[in-house]
């Protein structure tokens, strides 16, 4: 069954074996406007496809670099050692890299290895993990804690996070060390909590930032259309995290 795919996101399946190359060709027919990059002696293998093929006959390491710059999600069916040594001169930061996924050989795990949530390879990594019938493999914090991502929330709504990174940084903490953290909603789409599991319980729902007793909390997510005074940022230092939902898109 082929899969729906976000055309805005553009997909690269790449393979430099004979095996890979034949689950490339498996996975390209459920993902047809992913590009998929072959050794040329194995792009006979990629017959009959609808994707567009780019068929190498150089060194691979020479292909790392136009990857890099033209697609978001890059899926490799290459050992993960060859991979993080492949990718290592070209990464810049988590806000520019694109998310990179690598499936083993047998096809029974992927690994979302660089730009897990910001890049979005652990999504990636989940929906190619549920075309190959394979184990997804996630190693964040927040996925592996069932938590909330804190520097994602509520990016399929249209929601923008507004704070310095550090602070997103700080924030991300609190919430993975299961401290006590302030969600407080007075906008968007009541929808945020997406996953099986239930919210944790050291995340605190509140309606209105004033009904938060801030000393007894490590962390404020806030969601809001409410301007943020530089006095609130300051009162809050590095605790502060704040979310604008679509103006249209209320609770």
């Amino acid at each position: 069954m082929t899969e729906t795919e976000n055309p805005a996101v553009r997909i690269a399946l790449v393979a430099i074996t004979k095996h890979g190359a034949a689950q490339v060709a498996s996975l390209a027919r459920a993902l047809p406007k992913a590009e998929v990059c072959v050794a040329a002696k194995f792009a006979d293998a990629m017959a009959g496809l609808a994707n567009p093929v780019l068929a190498y006959s150089g060194a691979f390491k020479d292909e790392i670099a136009g990857l890099f710059q033209r697609f978001d999600q890059i899926v490799f069916f290459v050992s993960l050692g060859a991979v993080v040594r492949l990718i290592a001169p070209h990464l810049k930061s988590k806000d520019e890299d694109p998310g990179v996924v690598v499936v083993d050989d047998a096809g029974q795990f992927v690994i979302p290895v660089l730009s897990g949530h910001v890049g979005g390879a652990n999504a990636m990594a989940e929906k190619v993990a549920a075309l190959l019938q394979a184990t997804p493999v996630l190693t964040t914090a927040s996925d592996v804690g069932k938590t909330i991502p804190v520097d994602i929330l509520g990016r399929e709504l249209g929601w923008r996070v507004e704070a310095p990174k550090l602070n997103i940084t700080r924030v991300s903490a609190a919430v993975v060390n299961q401290e006590p953290v302030a969600f407080v909603q007075e906008a968007g789409s009541p929808h945020w909590w997406t996953r099986p599991t239930p919210l944790p319980a050291n995340i605190h729902r509140f309606d209105r930032f004033e009904e938060v007793d801030l000393a007894r909390f490590a962390a404020v997510l806030w969601v809001t259309h409410a301007e943020v005074p530089e006095s609130r940022w300051q009162q809050l230092s590095e605790k502060l995290v704040v979310y604008r939902p679509p103006v249209e898109a209320t609770a």
